[in-house]
């Protein structure tokens, strides 16, 4: 199972929310490259970076930080937020990322994201499946829709996309554990899937129950930023 330490990004800052609220926001330190490369001095290859106020912005607005990282580092970053036009998706893989990931239009507009699946390939395009009570969430998080987590997966399946980063949003960045229950579930059911999970990773035992599960990837984002899971921990892991 790949372990993916993530950063999320506002006014190029490292941050952390809960559930996805801006009102809800820990800052934990003023220099993501100086972050992402303890990841990579701690044998991690891997990093998930999130440019919040592009979400926001509904256009990338980190790109300068993606860049610093991808060229002072080795490690395979995919990057979302505020990927909305193919030019936005080309602008990202230009300053370094390896992947995007396709986060709210991948549910608003499946007919450009699957134009980008077809362009880029499957490798390069992650699919954001953001979910609350099974059920995949909207609007920054904030609605739900009719759809549920399976079939959003199932149709994307179907559509050539391979990698879902899975996001219960009513756990994330709250230390209560992931939602192995719904992972476990999505395993049975579309095992072609390469599931990564995201939201509520706490500690080493969470991380050994997603493997358990035959999970592709495991994001960790506070937990890491709260001590909750060491470096070293996970540099075990990761061998």
């Amino acid at each position: 199972m790949e372990i993916i330490p993530a950063i999320d990004l506002i006014g190029g800052q490292c941050v952390r929310l809960t559930e996805g609220d801006f009102a809800q926001q820990t800052t934990y330190d003023s220099d993501p490259l100086a972050v992402a490369q303890r990841f990579e001095q701690h044998g991690l290859r891997r990093l998930h970076l999130v440019d919040l106020d592009g979400a926001r912005a509904r256009q990338p607005v980190n790109l300068a930080v993606l860049e610093r990282i991808a060229r002072h580092t080795r490690l395979t970053i995919d990057f979302g937020g505020g990927l909305q036009s193919e030019q936005a998706v080309r602008q990202a893989f230009d300053a370094g990322a390896a992947q995007i990931t396709a986060g709210s239009i991948a549910v608003r507009e499946p007919d450009t994201v699957q134009h980008w699946l077809r362009t880029f390939g499957a490798e390069r395009i992650i699919i954001g499946a953001d979910f609350r009570d099974e059920r995949i969430a909207i609007n920054a998080w904030a609605e739900q829709s009719e759809r549920t987590l399976q079939e959003f997966v199932a149709d994307y399946l179907a559509a050539g996309a391979r990698t879902f980063v899975c996001t219960d949003v009513s756990k994330d960045g709250k230390l209560q554990g992931p939602a192995l229950a719904a992972y476990q579930q999505l395993r049975d059911r579309l095992p072609a899937a390469q599931l990564v999970a995201s939201g509520g990773v706490t500690n080493l035992a969470d991380v050994e129950a997603l493997a358990a599960l035959g999970m592709h990837g495991c994001i960790i984002g506070k937990a890491i930023y709260e001590g909750t899971i060491s470096l070293a921990e996970l540099r075990r892991m990761s061998e």
